[in-house]
């Protein structure tokens, strides 16, 4: 079961070292026994005021401030960890310190990042260069269909001068359906 002692000495490595501690893979419920233990302490004893329990009190208040402080920066590490996840793609050996709902944190977290640049990615394809609008003459008689954005286009007549999507236009240029203007 983790002590007061244990329990400073966990922040205390935690605070001096950039790689997350191990602590034991039962840490959170450990804690917790030991707060039910503190707790029952405490109550137990009929003077709230005597030396002894005000004592304990703080050693109490203390544990939960030391606890808070040390969740704080092991997900401040962790948080690190998933920018060099998803960056690199790589997962540090960190990873197998990380405690059970920590592991599941730092999955969900790489998988939030990597939609989020995702999304960035999607969003600057659809400006880059190759897809601005481009001025074609249709070759041949093209019914209506579904552009690279789920809307309907079309349909165009022979000899139709029309600006397109870059990449539509790629497509019917390609199928010889359409010439580049100019």
């Amino acid at each position: 079961m983790v002590s007061y002692e244990n329990l400073y000495e966990f922040l205390r490595k935690e605070k001096y070292s950039e790689q997350l501690q191990k602590l034991p893979a039962d840490f959170v419920k450990q804690f917790s026994d030991y707060l039910c233990e503190h707790k029952r302490n405490i109550s137990k004893n009929g003077d709230f005021f005597s030396e002894e329990i005000l004592s304990a009190k703080k050693e109490y208040e203390n544990s939960m401030i030391i606890f808070s402080e040390l969740i704080l920066r092991r997900k401040k590490k962790i948080l690190n960890l998933v920018f060099v996840a998803a960056e690199t793609g790589v997962m540090k050996k960190d990873f197998d310190d990380l405690l059970p709902f920590e592991k599941d944190l730092f999955e969900r977290l790489v998988l939030a990042v990597d939609d989020a640049g995702n999304s960035v990615n999607q969003a600057l394809s659809n400006c880059s260069l190759e897809n601005l609008s481009k001025e074609v003459v249709i070759q041949e008689d093209v019914e209506e269909f579904v552009d690279m954005f789920g809307e309907f286009i079309g349909p165009f007549k022979k000899g139709q001068k029309v600006s397109l999507d870059g990449r539509v236009a790629d497509v019917l240029i390609s199928g010889g359906k359409a010439e580049v203007v100019g």
